[in-house]
């Protein structure tokens, strides 16, 4: 996948996950003819990149980028993913679910059934039939605001944010998950 732009044409923007300014180990190839390379992962949808950098770009880890801006670009899985990327993950998607704290509140606030038996919220790590009712009953009488208005006012959900980070953690970990709210596959990637 090399398009780098939304469906409405705004450009899309990752935060560098690892840096490679060596290439893969595993790249047999001689040193000279490695491209250095960057993982990045998308704040919108959690595609994760492997973007090949010029010899002068200058790209750091927690580094916001514009994935528009890079003329080389793949998707690639969790599993193709360097050790360094895979430890920085969790700290990227804590600080991408921090930053869009709205963002994420609203899924507490919008989450709708999948089926007759199962909820999105029910996907969330830790929340039942009890607790799920719980937060359907207080957005009904008021929407969340925040992640502390919702540990607030449902008695039971400890820490709102971690039990979203948790699960978008083991969407961008997981292959064969049936349901997906937070990480999207692109089309080439889902085998359905």
């Amino acid at each position: 996948m090399s398009d780098t732009e939304s469906d409405d044409g705004a450009t899309m923007t990752g935060v560098v996950i690892d840096v490679l300014p060596h290439g893969r180990a595993s790249d047999d190839r001689p040193q000279h003819q490695k491209d250095p390379l960057a993982f990045v992962l998308g704040i919108e949808e959690f595609y994760i990149y492997e973007l090949v950098l010029d010899g002068d770009s200058d790209v750091s880890i927690g580094d916001r980028v514009d994935l528009t801006a890079f003329g080389r670009i793949n998707e690639v899985e969790f599993d193709d993913l360097p050790s360094g990327a895979r430890s920085e993950l969790e700290y990227v998607v804590e600080e991408i679910v921090e930053d869009n704290e709205q963002r994420f509140v609203d899924f507490y606030n919008d989450a709708q059934p999948i089926t007759l038996r199962l909820h999105q919220l029910n996907l969330l790590p830790g929340i039942g039939k009890k607790l799920r009712n719980s937060i359907l009953d207080q957005r009904k009488r008021e929407p969340f605001q925040s992640f502390e208005d919702l540990q607030e006012r449902v008695s039971g959900l400890h820490n709102p944010q971690e039990v979203l980070i948790e699960r978008i953690l083991e969407e961008l970990r997981e292959d064969d998950l049936k349901y997906r709210t937070f990480v999207r596959r692109s089309e080439q990637g889902e085998g359905e």
